[in-house]
């Protein structure tokens, strides 16, 4: 089993409220009850949308803390390789999804049927044949 977290679960987790990181963990937890060797993955915009808010606030530490965690060696990255954008391309138009969102759910697809994501964002649940896990 694959957990792809897309932006907002990863923010959650790195530098969102005490009650937003538990959730997530709670749900990584879960996941990996079920999954001994669950692995972790994101895309490359994931880190993108990660370290645009830092930058502006020129908070070094919470950024620090995003590259750290994206340096892991055991992370799965998702490159927007032209399957993802024409799959994306294609959910865009299909349930509307915003070009980010696409972009997201397509990488996690790409993943195959055994990948979850993990977000806040209830939009990814109209995507078919993606697993997604609300962070709420």
């Amino acid at each position: 089993m694959i957990a792809f977290l897309d932006a907002s679960a990863l923010i959650y987790l790195l530098e969102g409220e005490p009650a937003w990181c538990s959730a997530v963990k709670h749900e990584l937890q879960a996941l990996a009850i079920a999954q001994p060797n669950l692995q972790l993955a994101l895309s490359r915009l994931s880190a993108l949308e990660c370290r645009v808010g830092p930058l502006r606030r020129g908070d070094q530490a919470s950024l620090d803390r995003f590259d750290h965690f994206f340096a892991q060696p055991d992370l799965h990255w998702v490159e927007l390789s032209p399957s993802v954008v024409e799959l994306a391309t294609n959910l865009r138009a299909i349930h509307g999804l915003r070009t980010p969102d696409a972009l997201q759910a397509a990488s996690c697809l790409q993943l195959g049927p055994q990948a979850v994501m993990l977000s806040g964002d209830a939009d990814f649940c109209r995507v078919a044949g993606l697993q997604v896990r609300l962070i709420s």
